[in-house]
């Protein structure tokens, strides 16, 4: 198990700084323009995977949350969801035959609200991807849920779909900060959400919480944790929001004074780390967290945790295949995008026999080795520099010269150690997994100058 981190005011502020989550290595920003399907044949002909994790983007919201910064459209005239499903299903029919020897271990519909299509819109696409896709009996079929817009008995109808998973965006129970992000919802309807989720049998049950939003205070942020807790979710997630009104137009709606103060915010997630580990969840990384017993804890505890776009996930054999507009791709050593702009999406499929990719790259030898030193990194805090020498067939030392140097100040100040041959983050360190992974990427100095990552805490 993951020992417990280390609060240190000094570090924080110290390192305290913009990096990247590293749901890929490279990260996407180093994809490029000018990727087409044939670059989708190639990356599939070359994969040694044939499991599948299926990723579906569905843009669109009925209301504008201050704090987004996601993909979205927003609308509330439900024909648009039709329109989108039928360019959808288009590319469906021209890339599931490329995968027709792959099995489907995992499903995911992300947004967007993808409970803003109906029954029957949900249904039609659900139908469309058993129809072109193969799905076993244990495939694992996961939705993100607004509580806000979840239609009467949605859940019900989900569940009779085969959804077995579910992830509720709460971000916080408080009225006056819920009013302050335009997202108001009732506490009550949250908890008979989740009551009924578990009644109706969802194997998993997450919760998406958000520190940093305006009015925020560390006794109210408190408050929403110890109701979370009382809900008993099976896994959670606390992100950092991060301030972008440059890049993200609706966050400048939210004014700088109702922003809560560095150190108010850092005391939140402080406070966090303590109440959810003292009700018995185990902190997997950066802003994760799960019961002991859940899989994403054995599978970290056991050394078989991975990471993708989809974040943290015990499905790291599969190759993911992003569709709809802006979705990813991973296949093999190829990182693959679709058009990010509905208007350019549509187009594609229509001109491009199905196909909306548009950026992409293929990952260097010297990527795919760094690739998994991150992830072994980021998901298991420790890396076996002999087992990892062996399996690239390199002298570690050598190859990674610069990153060690990186590493120097880092275990100078106690957040790594490298002893018998073993690269271990310490309790100290558990924060700041992101700075210590950086010093492994070779693409970061390209991209240190962006102001597009958040901070590490």
């Amino acid at each position: 198990m993951i020992k417990l981190p280390q609060w240190d005011e000094t570090l924080i502020n110290k390192y305290n700084v913009s990096g990247p989550r590293y749901t890929s290595y490279p990260t996407a920003l180093s994809l490029r323009d000018g990727y087409q399907q044939q670059d989708l044949l190639s990356a599939i002909e070359s994969s040694t995977s044939r499991s599948l994790s299926l990723y579906i983007h569905i843009p669109f919201c009925s209301q504008l949350c201050y704090y987004c910064g996601c993909n979205k459209i927003i609308t509330r005239h439900q024909s648009k969801a039709d329109t989108y499903l039928d360019f959808l299903a288009k590319e469906i029919t021209a890339q599931a035959p490329l995968f027709k020897s792959y099995t489907v271990e995992q499903l995911h519909l992300g947004g967007g609200t993808p409970t803003f299509l109906t029954a029957k819109q949900m249904t039609r696409l659900i139908k469309l991807l058993e129809q072109h896709f193969n799905f076993t009996c244990t495939t694992e079929r996961g939705i993100e849920i607004d509580p806000r817009s979840l239609a009467d008995n949605m859940l019900v109808d989900l569940r009779m779909l085969g959804f077995n998973r579910v992830s509720f965006g709460i971000q916080d129970f408080n009225d006056d900060v819920q009013l302050a992000v335009n997202r108001p919802q009732n506490a009550d309807t949250v908890k008979q959400l989740i009551t009924q989720a578990r009644e109706l049998g969802f194997q998993s049950i997450n919760a998406d919480m958000i520190y940093g939003l305006p009015l925020q205070t560390p006794e109210s942020f408190k408050k929403t944790i110890e109701q979370l807790i009382e809900l008993s979710p099976d896994r959670v997630s606390v992100f950092n929001y991060a301030h972008l009104p440059e890049r993200f137009a609706a966050q400048r709606k939210i004014k700088d004074a109702d922003l809560p103060s560095a150190h108010n915010k850092l005391t939140m997630f402080k406070n966090t780390l303590e109440q959810m580990t003292q009700a018995g969840y185990q902190f997997i990384g950066m802003d994760h967290f799960a019961k002991t017993d859940n899989e994403l804890a054995v599978a970290q505890n056991e050394g078989k945790l991975h990471r993708n776009f989809q974040g943290y996930t015990t499905h790291g054999n599969c190759d993911l295949l992003g569709l709809g507009v802006s979705s990813i791709s991973q296949i093999g050593t190829a990182i693959l995008q679709n058009q990010k702009e509905l208007k350019h999406y549509y187009h594609n499929v229509e001109t491009q026999s199905g196909s909306a990719l548009n950026k992409g790259m293929h990952l260097t030898h010297d990527d795919v080795i760094r690739a998994d030193a991150i992830k072994q990194l980021i998901c298991q805090f420790e890396l076996d520099i002999q087992d990892f020498s062996e399996k690239h067939a390199l002298i570690f030392n050598d190859y990674f010269e610069d990153a060690l140097v990186a590493l120097a100040p880092l275990i100078k100040d106690e957040l790594v150690t490298i002893i018998d041959n073993k690269i271990s983050v310490t309790p100290r360190g558990n924060l700041f997994i992101r700075i210590i992974c950086m010093c492994f990427d070779a693409h970061l100095q390209k991209q240190i100058n962006a102001t597009r990552f958040s901070r590490v805490i």
